[in-house]
């Protein structure tokens, strides 16, 4: 349990907006009414008994009987004074993908590349980035790994057992509506950034939902650390009414631009076309970023190239084969 203690008229001042407490004046008398009594010099209005959470929060934390310093939440440095107005913030981890978007006369396509990274490093070279939803519903996640398919998972899960309650094909509108519910009590914490496409009664339908559960519908989108470079290849060559071909070029071509501009983005390029009655997968589509030779059969090295500076050559005798012969080996002096 937190002490409470007194508080300067600065550091009321600052904290009076942040976490208070209002003290009613006819409330009835508690146990512990005369201590805060006495602490308060028998005033009445506001209760500051926070202070030292508040404190924890703004990085130092201090009692009655100890004084110390801690790490606690470091508070953004662009706000003001206040702490409320502050607010907290938190460590975010970069992370790397470009997947896009698009709808075409009949069929939604999603595309995304493959490399998953783990800060400069390079984790996985052929991960994949689309996820099944519902058989008319695929949905490309860029965000962490774990997240995005954890969450796309259990959407897919509820989906599958609406369908055997209903009888009926599953609605982009609810696979949209279970995304955003999930996402938006964990306020970003859950690190999911979704491309929701499929195709319904109502035609192809494409959804864009936030990791915070805000969402968007646009013809085409694209998200991720490449999304920069996608977005000027879905602007200048996106066009209504695209056939499906047309629409994997356009994809294939935005993917490829984040794959070339982009760190964070690599390996190959995956295209899934979604129609009303099933989908169709392209796996490992193209690799924009393959490795070339002048010479097309590589190049071999002759033994002896690398000059040896030292050598020392040790035999390890293992003692279990001299236990099970009874006595060891004999072993010659080597150079």
């Amino acid at each position: 349990m937190m002490s409470r203690e007194t508080t300067t008229a600065d550091e009321m001042s600052t904290l009076s907006t942040f976490a208070i407490r209002p003290v009613s004046s006819t409330a009835p008398t508690r146990p512990d009414q005369e201590a805060i009594d006495l602490q308060t010099n028998g005033r009445r209005g506001m209760c500051y008994d926070l202070v030292n959470r508040n404190r924890m929060l703004l990085g130092t934390t201090t009692t009655t009987t100890t004084t110390s310093s801690s790490s606690g939440v470091t508070p953004s440095p662009s706000s003001g004074g206040n702490p409320v107005a502050r607010g907290v913030a938190t460590r975010v981890h970069k992370t790397g993908t470009t997947i896009v978007g698009l709808c075409t006369r009949d069929a939604v396509v999603l595309a995304a590349d493959t490399r998953a990274t783990e800060g400069p490093l390079v984790a996985d070279k052929n991960c994949q980035k689309i996820h099944y939803i519902a058989p008319n519903i695929y949905c490309a996640g860029a965000g962490t790994s774990a997240d995005t398919g954890a969450c796309t998972d259990l959407i897919s899960s509820k989906l599958s057992l609406l369908r055997l309650n209903t009888g009926r094909q599953s609605r982009v509108d609810a696979a949209l509506r279970q995304l955003r519910q999930h996402l938006f009590p964990y306020q970003g914490y859950i690190g999911a950034h979704l491309i929701l496409g499929g195709v319904d009664v109502h035609g192809p339908q494409l959804h864009m939902i936030y990791a915070h559960g805000s969402s968007s519908q646009l013809p085409y989108m694209t998200l991720g650390s490449g999304s920069l470079a996608a977005t000027g290849v879905l602007e200048t060559q996106w066009r209504e009414n695209m056939t499906v071909e047309e629409g994997v070029k356009v994809a294939h071509d935005a993917v490829c631009a984040g794959i070339l501009n982009d760190m964070g983005s690599g390996g190959f390029v995956d295209v899934r076309i979604v129609t009303k009655t099933g989908s169709e997968m392209r796996r490992n589509m193209d690799r924009p970023t393959s490795r070339t030779y002048r010479n097309p059969e590589g190049y071999r090295f002759p033994r002896g190239t690398t000059r040896v500076l030292a050598k020392d050559v040790k035999l390890i005798v293992s003692e279990a084969v001299g236990k099970e012969s009874g006595e060891l080996p004999q072993v010659e002096d080597m150079e």
